[in-house]
């Protein structure tokens, strides 16, 4: 989901040695020195990202510095998401090769629980008393079906409008656009394309090329926003079943139809193409070939100082707006939220060690730093409430304030084959191959199958 972030050091990498491989930086595995935290995270696949790198570096340093004889030895896995998800379950499966604590996003973090890869964490968090700083909505994302909890966030992100001022004057329309409706979106979507000729009008991701991007980002912040924003329209968690394709599941695929249909988004080619993401961060809304993208939070990360996609004008180029509900009823705006946490194997041989070091991380001031750097969403209420926080960079008062609005995907151990069925059933309207009615009925087979049958009728 969210692209490892990009952004200038903040403290030297000189103590940092990154390990030149990927799974077989685990060496000998978790246990082998009991004075030495190993500590396994996502790198970017493009070198020119080092903020991850760069903020472990400081944790490490810090750690060390607080902890005499104590080592931390960081074991990167670099690789795209679906290849880190494989490697690292490879590695939480022996204690040989076991880190002693692992970054575990949020969308995959319960199938690592079901498996038994990783430790509950309830014994430790019950002694530490900065987890009563942590937002509700954010302890309820790394918490398995057990009740107990596996894994602290590290922070969270939003969802919303993001759209071309330029764009929007010479289409006619206002700088302070906030629309109520669906409606009111594909209104200006269509003003663009009649008036502002040869730019994309509008940009949702969809189909399986660009995977959970268009679950997530584009097809459940319509369909959370189809009722009334109390029930959760896709999983319902008293009879522990997957709703089937109902009404609102149809409307959220006829607005993706009807952007593709019209021709109010990108060529279908180009939007089903695996790189689809980065095009439109580093080209189409940097060079105004794009009117209104529905994306994420962390999008300024790629346009800061060395990202290699420098764009300090972007927050006086771009307007923000929320999401809105379908016809505008209450909470009148939608947004969902994802995120990761980390977590401590249950094969690891120092697990005492790594809830350490993840104190250390999370202290205010580093998380504060941390959410900052990676252009994230505080999920400690103190850092939200600091003015240093939200005075840091354009646009994170706005989305840390969509927090309140937000969702969390119902992250269980079927929802990656949900998520795929969705997919499916979204490319098929992109296209033309499926009316919406026979892509609803195609998704409700498809849930049946990945759920053991386990579906309501809503």
């Amino acid at each position: 989901m969210r692209p490892t972030a990009a952004l200038a050091p903040l403290a030297p990498l000189a103590a940092l040695v990154l390990a030149a491989t990927t799974l077989t930086a685990c060496g000998g595995g978790s246990g082998s020195d009991p004075d030495t935290v190993k500590v396994s995270f996502k790198q970017s696949t493009d070198n020119s990202v080092k903020v991850m790198d760069t903020y472990l570096a400081d944790i490490k340093k810090q750690f060390e510095k607080a902890h005499p004889g104590k080592k931390v030895e960081l074991v990167p896995i670099k690789a795209p998401d679906s290849e880190y998800y494989t490697k690292l379950q490879q590695m939480l499966r022996s204690p040989k090769t076991a880190p002693d604590l692992v970054y575990e996003d949020t969308f995959l973090i319960n199938s690592d629980i079901t498996s038994g890869y990783l430790k509950p964490l309830d014994a430790y968090l019950s002694k530490w008393p900065d987890w009563n700083r942590f937002i509700d909505t954010a302890k309820a994302a790394a918490k398995g079906e057990d009740g107990k909890t596996y894994g602290v966030p590290d922070g969270t992100d939003t969802r919303g409008l993001w759209f071309d001022k330029d764009i929007f004057a010479r289409a006619g329309l206002p700088a302070d656009w906030q629309p109520k409706t669906w409606n009111d979106v594909l209104t200006a979507a269509r003003t663009i394309k009649k008036k502002v000729p040869g730019v994309i009008p509008f940009n949702v991701y969809t189909g399986k090329p660009v995977g959970e991007a268009a679950t997530m980002q584009t097809f459940e912040m319509l369909l959370y926003g189809t009722n009334d924003g109390r029930t959760d329209p896709l999983y319902d968690k008293e009879g522990k079943k997957w709703i089937a394709g109902g009404q609102g599941f149809k409307d959220a695929l006829a607005f993706v139809e009807t952007v593709y249909e019209e021709k109010l988004g990108p060529d279908v080619s180009d939007a089903l193409d695996p790189n689809v993401m980065t095009r439109v961060r580093g080209e189409w809304l940097p060079q105004g070939k794009l009117g209104i993208a529905l994306d994420g939070s962390w999008l300024p990360q790629d346009w800061l100082p060395g990202s290699g996609h420098e764009w300090p004008e972007w927050s006086k180029e771009l307007g923000l707006a929320a999401m809105p509900t379908q016809h505008g009823q209450a909470p009148g705006k939608v947004s969902m939220s994802g995120g990761w946490t980390w977590s401590i194997p249950a094969k690891a041989g120092n697990p005492d060690l790594a809830f350490e070091f993840v104190k250390t991380m999370q202290t205010k001031a580093n998380a504060q730093k941390w959410y900052i750097a990676n252009s994230g969403i505080a999920v400690r209420e103190d850092v939200a409430e600091d003015p240093a926080y939200v005075d840091a960079q354009p646009g994170i008062e706005f989305f840390t304030d969509l927090v309140a609005s937000t969702h969390y995907r119902p992250a269980y151990p079927a929802y990656p084959k949900v998520s795929t069925a969705i997919q499916e059933a979204m490319e098929s309207v992109t296209t033309g191959d499926a009316s919406v009615d026979e892509a609803t009925s195609a998704y409700t087979d498809a849930l049946k199958d990945a759920t053991g049958n386990q579906v309501a009728e809503r």
